[in-house]
């Protein structure tokens, strides 16, 4: 790992994201106000040339931390919590942020949410994440490209931007009128789509943190996460014109 480091903002929040092998992606908002939690996984997926975003890795595989102004004494305190999946990782996560020997929470969370023997279930699509590739990564999106620190040979496995499209369509169950949204849109992407394309259907009643984590609110939704920028349709995927005008495809 490179010495090179960027320096820390005095007050920020931050995002950690780890994988099943112990990599690690992280960024730091000064502002406070970005979701980065989509970011962290597209990048993931660029770096180790995956199928598709990991968003399966949100929220078990998260750490977040808060540098903050207390206004009473004027003191700069932190809050930090991980999730049980990453609490063993407390002393990659002290080094990135700068906190020290900090001790750090762990995040309430749901029975059932983070199962491991669910969460396993990836792992043959995604073999990639279940390797430790010594990578740790600070992304900044003001840079034209994120800042790896990472040995040369994982860096010469780079891959260029995945080609073709990643889809997610969000749905409330499975009966009639969402075989019926399946088959009308397998038929566009096939008719009109001149490149690759992943369709990953999320019933939401089954998986509603898919839904959280996506900021899916109705179904069904389809939502563009690749190529960027990210787009969306809420309902209406009859609608022939807009469903290629946001895939912008000719």
């Amino acid at each position: 790992m490179t010495s090179d480091k960027l320096p820390l903002p005095q007050l920020f929040k931050g995002i950690a994201l780890f994988t099943p092998g112990g990599d690690v992606i992280y960024c730091l908002d000064p502002s406070k106000q970005g979701r980065w939690h989509l970011h962290l996984c597209a990048t993931l997926q660029e770096i180790l040339d995956l199928p598709e975003p990991p968003h399966f890795l949100v929220p078990c595989y998260t750490a977040t931390i808060d540098h903050w102004l207390d206004p009473r004494t004027q003191q700069i305190r932190t809050f930090a919590e991980a999730y049980p999946m990453v609490m063993r990782h407390q002393a990659v996560l002290n080094a990135i942020f700068g906190t020290g020997e900090l001790i750090w929470q762990q995040t309430p969370w749901q029975e059932g949410l983070c199962d491991r023997m669910v969460l396993a279930t990836y792992r043959s699509s995604f073999p990639q994440l279940w390797e430790d590739h010594d990578l740790i990564v600070r992304l900044d999106l003001s840079e034209p490209a994120p800042l790896y620190y990472q040995p040369v040979a994982l860096a010469q496995k780079v891959q260029p931007k995945t080609q073709g499209y990643v889809l997610r369509l969000f749905v409330a169950g499975h009966g009639p009128s969402t075989e019926r949204i399946l088959q009308n849109l397998h038929q566009l992407l096939e008719q009109y789509l001149g490149q690759p394309y992943t369709l990953k259907v999320i019933d939401v009643l089954t998986h509603p943190e898919q839904a959280e984590t996506n900021h899916v609110s109705a179904t069904p939704t389809l939502v563009k996460v690749w190529p960027h920028p990210m787009r969306r349709i809420i309902g209406e995927l009859d609608n022939v014109e807009r469903i290629i005008q946001m895939l912008g495809a000719q």
